[in-house]
């Protein structure tokens, strides 16, 4: 009976991979007609295959999910239309609570016959002892054990709670999360009127967070965090960094209860140094990072890696909302897991962020500035641009003001709050984040975010004749063109070192640095170049198009 029940509140089973110890896990015989069958069934497994009855309830359940999901984003209208047909009344909303009632006791029986449907198969009676002793004793055998099943990511035993470190709560930090930049308030002149305020007043109405919730959210966090996060991928990548890279998979708990996903390959053990650096990815799709994470640590770098920093939140099995404060509880979280329950230093962690995930990046190293380095592949200064170009002109208003109240990616604005090392990598063929099109490099909002960078830290360099300098540069979509740009102003780069060394030997290293501020406008020109193309260097690909391992370099220092 115990076992009955079990089954009753387990979660769906969806894939059994090679190495479980339940029959036919992994669906692998030991006669194959060829290699290649071999390891494709190797690497996939196969689907879990559920018994009639447990099929046959799964579908039932799964149509009252779905209608209860539409039901309840439609709420709004739901209850309007039934206060105007009078049935929000006790006359009436007795017999629907009585309908309802019935409804609940209908699917609890449903629910009742798939757990007998599981009971029955000796697949899904392995794994729920699998999980259920993984939850009681979460030794890493017994982890492997569970890696080897793909289900439920919410029935994952937890790792990691934000409240487990004492000093966060010493130190304030409550379930209203982290802080953040607010964009600075507008100061109303007298021209500002009731008039104004009445023109404004359906933005405002159109952009609370009721209505945002309810009606904004599904569309365009699909559209905002990338098309390229396919669920589907995420439990076979997962299963090749457990097994194959050794990897580590946890869950952590956020301040704001989201449960964030992980994965950490350990490089430690390696004699050479560079494994005692932690590089953290962060991106808004899974199937870049899980690309590129898994290969490019099984392959190529030395590093130990969060091979996911996490899946944003709100996409494919990962629970929450995507928006700026769940994202940085989220990172919080992240960060104080690697240093509290790994073992990093946090000098020794560096953030790699993709496309939107540079938000996570530049406020984990606003955040805590002693991080090694950061490095932003395809990231942008600021959503507002991007937000406006996919939008109506007449809906600028609207959008100007969302963004900035509910999702305001201020990426330049956190990332010249770090002083540390920074790497910036431009697609030169982008398509996401270029506000014309990807023919246009100069509209690639990764060229603010450079010039904002340099503005901040490099103030006197960065005049006039400096920024015109560096736009041309920027212009430049291929090397040829570069270097033609670069022997144009004759840059002595021997020279631009060792003025910007002595400025450091003999100064604060805190920036903004005040050099070049009695020098000629060629210094200031040479020196502008010098340090755009320190910062930035291009990579000749779409936003989507994996990075290769040994296109990842960690930033320069003098």
């Amino acid at each position: 009976m115990l076992l009955w029940i079990r089954c009753v509140l387990g979660p769906k089973l969806n894939r059994l991979y090679p190495g479980g110890s339940g029959p036919g896990a992994g669906g692998i015989t030991t006669t194959t007609t060829t290699t290649t069958t071999t390891a494709t069934t190797a690497t996939q497994g196969s689907y879990y295959q559920p018994k009639t009855l447990e099929r046959h309830a799964d579908t039932l359940l799964g149509w009252a999910s779905v209608l209860w999901s539409i039901s309840y984003n439609t709420s709004p209208l739901l209850l309007l239309y039934l206060y105007r047909k009078g049935y929000l009344c006790l006359s009436k909303l007795v017999p629907i609570t009585q309908y309802v009632g019935t409804l609940l006791f209908l699917l609890a029986g449903v629910a009742c016959l798939r757990g007998l449907g599981r009971w029955t198969n000796p697949d899904y009676v392995e794994f729920i002892n699998v999980l259920l002793e993984a939850k009681n004793n979460s030794s890493p055998e017994n982890k492997r054990k569970l890696a080897c099943y793909n289900f439920d990511f919410k029935s994952w035993p937890v790792d990691f709670r934000w409240d487990e470190v004492s000093s966060r709560k010493d130190r304030g930090l409550s379930k209203a999360g982290v802080p953040l930049l607010k964009p600075e308030p507008r100061h109303r002149g007298v021209a500002n009127s009731y008039l104004t305020v009445v023109k404004k007043l359906p933005c405002q109405v159109l952009s609370l967070p009721s209505l945002r919730a309810n009606s904004f959210p599904p569309a365009c966090r699909f559209l905002l965090f990338s098309p390229a996060s396919l669920p589907l991928l995420h439990p076979l990548v997962f299963f090749l960094c457990a097994l194959q890279c050794q990897g580590k998979r946890a869950k952590l708990v956020a301040c704001d209860g989201n449960e964030i996903d992980t994965m950490f390959v350990d490089q430690r053990q390696n004699t050479r140094s560079e494994g005692k650096k932690l590089v953290g990815v962060l991106t808004a799709s899974s199937f870049f990072t899980e690309i590129t994470g898994c290969e490019g640590t099984r392959q190529h770098t030395p590093l130990s890696k969060w091979v996911r920093g996490w899946k944003n939140l709100g996409l494919g099995c990962i629970r929450g909302v995507p928006f700026p404060q769940n994202e940085a509880n989220a990172m919080d979280v992240v960060v104080q897991y690697a240093i509290y329950r790994l073992g990093f230093q946090i000098e020794n962690i560096i953030v790699y962020a993709w496309s939107i995930g540079g938000f996570t990046a530049t406020w984990a190293a606003m955040t805590y500035p002693e991080t090694s380095a950061l490095v932003l592949d395809a990231s942008f200064d600021d959503l507002v641009p991007l937000a406006l170009k996919v939008m109506p002109e007449s809906w600028r208003g609207l959008v100007t003001r969302t963004v900035r109240e509910y999702m305001n990616l201020n990426n330049a604005e956190q990332l010249c709050k770090y002083q540390g090392p920074v790497a910036l990598i431009r697609r030169t063929k982008d398509e996401i984040i270029t506000t014309t099109g990807p023919e246009d490099i100069m509209s690639n909002r990764g060229n603010d975010l450079l010039l904002r960078l340099l503005q901040f830290r490099y103030p006197n360099i960065m005049t006039e004749e400096g920024i015109r300098a560096v736009r041309e540069w920027l212009s430049a979509s291929n090397a040829i063109q570069e270097a033609s740009v670069y022997s144009q102003y004759e840059v002595d780069d021997d020279w631009c070192t060792s003025v910007l060394q002595s400025y450091k030997s003999e100064h604060s290293e805190v920036f903004p640095w005040s050099v070049g501020e009695d020098m000629t406008s060629e210094g200031r020109r040479q020196l502008a170049l010098f340090l755009a193309r320190k910062y930035m260097r291009n990579f000749d690909a779409t936003h989507c198009t994996p990075l290769p391992p040994q296109e990842f370099q960690l930033p320069w220092t003098l």
